[in-house]
């Protein structure tokens, strides 16, 4: 089960979030700043899984963009590494060209095809 999404740039800046298990502004915030910590330190030889407290974390880079997912330890990763590659080739198709800038202004539009 897919506990969160995440969009961050390069500079660590959320740029879209979406949780799907209530979590409280506060803790969102500490939760973030950890995962986006976690995500932007590893090279590009490591593994795009990272086991993180009680769930696992699968992201993957597309140029100046992180695209990150929280699910939880029965998930399939290599099933959700996929899904954000066919996330953002939708997005890709439907806005021409994927910019960390435009989801900032078209979020919501773009959870409608998630």
């Amino acid at each position: 089960m897919i506990k969160f999404f995440l969009m961050v740039n390069k500079q660590g800046q959320t740029r879209l979030s979406r949780y799907y298990e209530h979590v409280e502004i506060n803790k969102r915030t500490i939760l973030e700043a950890e995962v986006i910590k976690n995500c932007l330190s590893r090279s590009k030889d490591q593994c795009s899984f990272i086991e993180y407290k009680d769930f696992k974390l699968v992201y993957r880079q597309y140029a100046a963009l992180f695209v990150v997912v929280g699910i939880n330890e029965t998930e399939n990763e290599m099933a959700v590494y996929e899904l954000i590659h066919n996330f953002v080739e939708v997005l890709d198709k439907y806005f021409s060209r994927v910019v960390s800038e435009m989801f900032s202004l078209l979020w919501k539009t773009s959870f409608r095809a998630l």
